[in-house]
């Protein structure tokens, strides 16, 4: 799965942060309901217009920032 395919950017929406699909649901907000201790079936029910795709595509988002900001040097 491409998650770029479900995160966009709009300036105008959110404040330009990555949201799902074009909705108002940003990748932040999912993932803090996650940290929450929020299950997938929970959200789901919670956001109708949310699929399960876009929970793991968010997760996909966060793990390839997180990849780009974390490196060791080489010793």
């Amino acid at each position: 799965m491409d998650h770029l395919e479900r995160i966009t950017l709009e300036p105008g929406k959110r404040s330009g942060k990555p949201c799902i699909r074009g909705l108002r649901i940003t990748v932040y907000d999912l993932l803090g309901y996650l940290a929450s201790g929020m299950t997938e079936a929970e959200i789901l029910a919670d956001f109708p217009d949310l699929e399960p795709e876009d929970i793991r595509a968010s997760l996909a988002f966060a793990a390839a920032g997180e990849r780009r900001l974390v490196s060791i040097p080489p010793q």
